[in-house]
């Protein structure tokens, strides 16, 4: 046992809670939507409930205290020095790659994304006009690698002007190397093509891995990108909506702050940055234990379908706390899968196609960021939908 209480369920049923109550039957478990079942980090309550307790919450301005937290802990976790002016704070990631974009591209520019991705990336470029260009991340065993050949071609097109990566990569799992980062980079500068680092996740790291920002792989990757972070999927505070946009550039920064101020996602609500702080500053005992219950969180899924479904293949999981499963191998899509499991069992999950039609068909996303009592129970019921849909010379399948 830790010190925090990952085991304890908390009813969120009722609450206006998308991942719980978006569900019309009743008694669905939701192993979906990328927000978790665990109560906050204490130190993050117990600042909210101070500033509750003032009473008054009218607009809000971000102290220098807010840039400091965020500056000594991407210091501290991942040797990144960040200056102050470059920060640039907004309500959410999926604005933020919004207003990016809008900065950064024209109308009818392509955006290259490795897919299976993160699916408002898609939503995201068709919005500012752009069009999607795709660069397949390659199956190599049980994880993904890029195609760097074909990262090259798609990034020759005089169209591809940004490249929108997802670090660590969210549904494939990938907490990309320095290494891979830097190739990367070289290639996008040999094109012309600015890159846009989603890195949402990166304090969801298993252990054997190690997150490395992209813009502090080498000066050249700081010159040519911009990032995304916030706090708000490894403390579980989505809904504070709070987020930071990162850039060196003072160019590309005035035109994204422009665009910051035209989508009108300038302003932010009194918790999020308090909650930042709170989570920067005295978060990281807790982050540490959670990332513990998690890859333990893994372990179990991995367990339970190497016993009974060893056809399918769970990929290997270096970061986020969303498991990407290979269901090639019962007789069914990945939409026929995610609408038997929610209809005949009663379980939530995200179809692969959601990430790229192509890419992401015979997969599914199981999030497991939950209590294990509940892991186990959605697993039990998954497998009771699976048995009856594997091929008649399968051995192996969930007892019923």
């Amino acid at each position: 046992m830790g010190k925090y209480h990952f085991d304890e369920p908390v009813d969120r049923r009722g609450t206006g809670c998308y991942k719980w109550d978006e569900a019309e039957e009743e008694g669905v478990i939701p192993m979906w939507v990328a927000d978790m079942d665990f109560r906050v980090a204490p130190p993050i309550i117990e600042a909210l409930r101070r500033r509750v307790d003032h009473g008054v919450f009218g607009y809000t301005m971000v102290p220098d205290s807010y840039y400091e937290a965020v500056q000594n802990w991407f210091a501290r976790r991942h040797g990144w020095r960040i200056d102050k002016d470059w920060i640039l704070y907004t309500s959410g990631v999926v604005p933020a790659v919004s207003c990016a974009l809008k900065a950064l591209t024209l109308p009818g520019e392509k955006v290259l994304v490795q897919t299976p991705v993160y699916n408002c990336f898609f939503s995201c470029i068709k919005n500012n006009g752009c069009e999607v260009a795709e660069n397949p991340l390659r199956r190599e065993g049980n994880s993904y690698v890029v195609d760097f050949d074909d990262f090259e071609r798609k990034c020759a097109d005089e169209k591809t002007t940004v490249f929108l990566l997802c670090n660590p990569h969210n549904p494939a799992g990938r907490v990309w190397t320095k290494e891979e980062l830097q190739r990367m980079n070289d290639i996008c500068l040999r094109h012309g093509v600015r890159v846009v680092s989603d890195e949402i996740h990166c304090e969801l790291i298993m252990p054997g891995h190690t997150f490395t920002p992209f813009a502090a792989v080498s000066e050249a990757c700081l010159d040519n990108s911009v990032v995304l972070n916030s706090p708000s999927k490894a403390f579980n505070i989505a809904g504070l909506q709070i987020a930071n946009i990162i850039c060196k550039n003072p160019t590309w920064r005035r035109r994204i702050n422009r665009a910051v101020n035209i989508n009108e996602v300038c302003d932010v609500n009194p918790f999020g940055p308090i909650a930042l702080e709170a989570a920067y500053n005295s978060g990281e005992a807790w982050l540490e234990e959670l990332n513990a219950y998690l890859w333990d969180n893994y372990q179990e899924v991995k367990a339970f379908f190497a016993e009974y479904f060893p056809r399918m293949e769970v990929l290997r999981l270096e970061g986020t706390y969303l498991v990407w499963i290979d269901i090639t191998a019962v007789e069914l899509t990945s939409d026929e899968a995610t609408e038997l499991l929610l209809k005949e069992g009663k379980v939530m999950v995200n179809s692969g196609t959601m990430y790229g039609r192509r890419a992401g068909q015979g997969y599914l996303r199981l999030n497991i960021a939950c209590p294990r009592s509940q892991l186990r129970e959605a697993l039990n019921r998954m497998g009771r939908v699976l048995s009856a849909y594997l091929p008649d010379d399968s051995e192996h399948g969930c007892p019923m």
